[in-house]
C-alpha cells in the first residue's frame, strides 16, 4: 500500500439545483479527492484556507486520517464558489467565484510528503502544478486534472504539464477542447501524443472511458454511470471519481491495465455516492462495505456472456 499526495483547492461552495440549495458547504477539488481516496489508502493534502475555515471541517478531514501538514492557514477568507444546476445537471453555471487566499497560493510540499509514490494535481494553475512536480521525488504515478479555463487561457502551460504526467483525468468537453477534435477517440489519440500514457474521460451521467497507449494503437475501456433514481448535487463528482481511481491504484500499488480498469470502476462507485447528497455529506457516513457492495453491483451491471456456438441467428444473407 502506498500513500497519495494531493494538491488542489479547499473551498466553501454554494449550490443551487431545481429541488434544493445549500450555502457555504465544504467543497474544493482537493477536499473531494482526499476524502474519497482516504477510503483506500493514506492521503496527504496540500492546499490553503483562510482564517474562516471552520474547526468542524478541519476535524472532519482529520477523522478520515488525512494528513493535514500541508494545509496552509492564510490571512483572509477561504476560496468560495457559487454554482447553479437548474438548467443542466451535468454542468454548473458559475454565478460567483471568489479566489480569496487561493489567489496567492504557493504549494509547499512538506519534506515528509515529497517521496509519496502517487501524486494527484487538482484543478489549479498549471504553473503551480509544475511547481509541485518539481518538489516530489520519483513518484510512480503523477495524475492531473485541468479545466476549460486553463486550456483556453494557459494552453502552453497545460501542454508543459502533460509532458510531465502519467495520467490525465478530464471531462469530455475538455478533452475535445484540448485536442481540438470533435470525436473522443480522435481526441484521445492526440492527447496521449502530448505525453500521458493514460487518459480518463469523465462523462457525467453517462459514465467514464479509459484510453491507453498500446503497441498497436489504442486500448479503450468504458463503464456506465451507476443508475441512480435521484441525484442531489453533482459538485465534486469528478474529483471524487479521481480519488477512488487513484486510491485503488495506490492501495494495490499497481498501474497495469487490469488495475487501471478496476480503478475506473471504483472511481465511478465513489462518484455515485458523492452525488447522493450535498457537499461531502454522503461520504461522511459511507462505509467501505457499501463501497464494495456497489462495486459488485457494477460487475452485475456490465456482465454479459460471449456468443456461444449454441446461439442461433437468422442469416442476413441468402
Amino acid at each position: 500500500m502506498s500513500k497519495i499526495l494531493v494538491v488542489g483547492s479547499v473551498a466553501y461552495d454554494s449550490v443551487i439545483t431545481k429541488n434544493a440549495e445549500a450555502s457555504n458547504i465544504l467543497g474544493g477539488s482537493a477536499t473531494h479527492f482526499s476524502v474519497s481516496a482516504s477510503f483506500f489508502t493514506d492521503t496527504s493534502l496540500v492546499a490553503c484556507v483562510g482564517r474562516d475555515f471552520s474547526r468542524r471541517d478541519h476535524e472532519f478531514l482529520e477523522s478520515r486520517d488525512i494528513d493535514l501538514q500541508g494545509l496552509q492557514y492564510l490571512e483572509g477568507e477561504t476560496f468560495r464558489w457559487t454554482g447553479d444546476y437548474t438548467e443542466n445537471f451535468n454542468q454548473a453555471k458559475t454565478l460567483d467565484t471568489q479566489l480569496n487566499v487561493l489567489a496567492n497560493f504557493q504549494p509547499m510540499i512538506p519534506k515528509t510528503h515529497q517521496n509519496h509514490r502517487y501524486v494527484f494535481l487538482g484543478n489549479i494553475d498549471p504553473k503551480l502544478q509544475q511547481s509541485v512536480i518539481s518538489q516530489v521525488e520519483t513518484p510512480r504515478i503523477v495524475a492531473a486534472d485541468t479545466m476549460n479555463y486553463w486550456i483556453e487561457s494557459a494552453r502552453e502551460s497545460v501542454l508543459q504539464v502533460l509532458r510531465l504526467v502519467d495520467v490525465l483525468l478530464i471531462n469530455d468537453g475538455e478533452a475535445r477542447q484540448l485536442a481540438e477534435e470533435t470525436t473522443l477517440v480522435a481526441a484521445a489519440h492526440k492527447i496521449l501524443s502530448y505525453g500521458p500514457s493514460t487518459l480518463v474521460v469523465k462523462l457525467g451521467e453517462y459514465g467514464a472511458c479509459l484510453y491507453q497507449k498500446t503497441g498497436d494503437g489504442l486500448s479503450v475501456f468504458g463503464v456506465p454511470a451507476y443508475p441512480l433514481k435521484k441525484v442531489c448535487d453533482p459538485t465534486g463528482a469528478g474529483d471524487t471519481f479521481a480519488g477512488g481511481f487513484m486510491g485503488y491504484l495506490a492501495a494495490m500499488d499497481r498501474a497495469d491495465l487490469a488495475a487501471m480498469r478496476k480503478a475506473v470502476v471504483f472511481g465511478s462507485v465513489m462518484a455515485s455516492f458523492n452525488v447522493e447528497d450535498f457537499s461531502l455529506d454522503r461520504l461522511r457516513n459511507l462505509t467501505f462495505q457499501e463501497v464494495c457492495s456497489r462495486y459488485h453491483e457494477f460487475e452485475k451491471l456490465t456482465a454479459f456472456n460471449p456468443i456461444s456456438p449454441q446461439d442461433q441467428f437468422k442469416s442476413m444473407t441468402k
